[in-house]
């Protein structure tokens, strides 16, 4: 897509944000006011196997930024010669290749095209918990408890069930490490990531070689870590001699075009967003998309258990970073709606009115009210706890599963309806519980800055305010994430003198929700202590 009410300007400079989510590449290009003037996207695979393995290909992906980068060019109509800064964020999903580069497979499949691990992979629960049972000190700076997610369960994984895997492995990055590499051959990773997701302690500058040993990857430790990171550099950092020859003739750029270090995925969307108002502090930056991230900056570190971190200059160079979320929210809501009478129907009316399932039932609703508020209502005796994938946050338990009560034997599209919105507020009562239990550890926050692709609706932004009982805000930036991965880059190309000029410089508010009050708070309020209850409940029912 692109502003055709755009004009291309003589001598004017542009910047590149590349977006890898979880199901696509997206490549947008920006100029020096932080409008997007062309936007393109490329789908990516996901391949799943049983016990919960989901995995991918840098090939595929790779490829993919590749095109998106050269369409966002030329639906701009400006000269690549402008594009002066790159920036990159990713999934925080594990890339595994051999020497010189090449894919090596991580699953049972043995198809080396398979070379990433997804974030979303939970085949490493048994090493989870047994990384958790030894208690290391550096859990502290993941919120208590390592996460299946997180990187280091996954590498015990191949040690333990593909050790030749393991043991050929030339670099295991992140993606959106691999990224950075694969466009200047740097092999500098980001704080953002190896803090975030690999147990790097950035507030020590260093890694603590006894987790590592005790967890039983003491081989990563022998070799001064070596394959997982020995040059840690903060997220905008320019990166090598900026784009190799080779990446610049696939990106359709100048060789020499500035790259910066990047971010992972929400992070990316916070650093789009909580510029504005009251600036990082102030601001929750909220991503839902696929799954959900919460992220809070404080400029001393903050202990909250279940929310990991506090994490160093992982988002926001010089403040500390605590995030939370939950691993299925977008992907929970598809989850729900699947299991409905009236699904087919209402994905057939969809598709004939060109928008996804979730925006169709949004518009249904609110046009059976005459305020996004009063939906609440439609939702009357309809409770959902939608941990279809765990609790990562504040419970960080991945065994938490979802609860649904007050289904009756109805079968139209209104009753589905009801149960979108039940399962949306399901998601807005999970996000006040994050941002309860932070202000239980001293981290408070006065907004939630919203961003990624199932928060797009102003429905949804309304509800979700009404529900979290805090003011939602919309920036001016129609694509966040890309905005937050494009600030790198021009930081990176010298643009800014740092990234909170650049965020402040890049980023304005577009709408505030502010959330309702009177009946409808008491109602919200009474429904999230039913979430709790239920929570509760299936905790212990789990077991039986």
């Amino acid at each position: 897509m692109s502003d055709t009410s755009h004009t291309p300007q003589a001598g004017a400079k542009h910047v590149i944000g590349v977006d890898v989510g979880t199901g696509s590449a997206r490549a947008g290009l920006f100029d020096l006011t932080g409008r997007m003037l062309a936007s393109a996207k490329r789908d990516i695979t996901l391949f799943h196997e049983p016990g919960s393995m989901v995995e991918q290909s840098s090939t595929e992906i790779w490829a993919a930024v590749c095109a998106s980068v050269r369409e966002a060019v030329s639906l701009a109509a400006v000269d690549p010669a402008s594009v002066v800064g790159l920036g990159f964020d990713a999934t925080c999903s594990l890339v595994v290749l051999g020497e010189g580069g090449k894919p090596l497979a991580v699953g049972p499949s043995e198809n080396p095209d398979r070379d990433i691990i997804v974030w979303m992979d939970h085949r490493a629960v048994p090493q989870a918990e047994r990384i958790n049972a030894l208690g290391h000190d550096v859990l502290r700076y993941v919120g208590g408890k390592i996460s299946p997610e997180m990187e280091t369960p996954k590498l015990l994984w191949l040690k333990e069930n593909r050790p030749e895997i393991f043991d050929r492995a030339w670099q295991f990055f992140d993606l959106a490490d691999f990224l950075t590499w694969r466009a200047t051959g740097d092999l500098s990773r980001s704080t953002c990531t190896v803090t975030c997701k690999w147990t790097y302690l950035a507030h020590e500058k260093r890694w603590d070689a006894g987790y590592f040993e005790e967890i039983g990857l003491g081989a990563l430790a022998d070799e001064n870590f070596l394959r997982i990171g020995q040059s840690i550099v903060e997220p905008g950092s320019p990166l090598g001699h900026g784009l190799t020859a080779a990446a610049a003739e696939e990106l359709g750029l100048p060789v020499g075009t500035a790259v910066a270090a990047g971010l992972i995925d929400a992070h990316a969307g916070g650093i789009g967003t909580v510029g504005i108002g009251g600036g990082p502090q102030a601001n929750l930056a909220y991503v839902f998309g696929t799954s959900s991230c919460t992220m809070t900056s404080t400029s001393e570190p903050a202990f909250v258990p279940g929310v990991w971190g506090p994490y160093y200059s992982a988002m926001v160079p010089g403040l500390w970073l605590n995030e939370g979320g939950q691993s299925a929210a977008g992907a929970a809501i598809d989850q729900l709606l699947s299991f409905h009478p009236a699904a087919a129907e209402a994905k057939e009316r969809a598709r004939s009115a060109g928008v996804p399932l979730p925006v169709f039932l949004a518009d249904q609703a609110a046009g059976k009210v005459s305020s996004a508020s009063d939906a609440v209502a439609l939702a009357k005796g309809l409770h959902v706890v939608p941990e279809f994938l765990g609790n990562r946050a504040p419970f960080a338990d991945p065994h938490a599963r979802a609860v649904i009560t007050g289904l009756g034997m109805e079968r139209d599209l209104d009753n589905l309806v009801s149960l979108y919105i039940a399962g949306l507020c399901g998601i807005g009562y999970g996000l006040r519980q994050i941002v309860d239990t932070q202000a239980a550890a001293g981290v408070s926050v006065e907004n939630i800055v919203i961003s990624g692709g199932a928060g797009q609706h102003d429905f949804v932004r309304q509800l979700l305010a009404d529900a979290s009982g805090k003011p939602v805000i919309a920036t001016k930036a129609d694509e966040p994430v890309l905005l937050g991965a494009a600030i790198l880059g021009s930081v990176a190309a010298g643009l800014f003198s740092d990234v909170r000029e650049a965020m402040t410089g890049l980023t304005a508010v577009d709408t505030t929700f502010a959330p309702a009050g009177g009946a409808h708070a008491a109602t919200h309020t009474a429904r999230y202590e039913g979430f709790k209850t239920l929570q509760s409940v299936a905790s212990k029912l789990r077991q039986y």
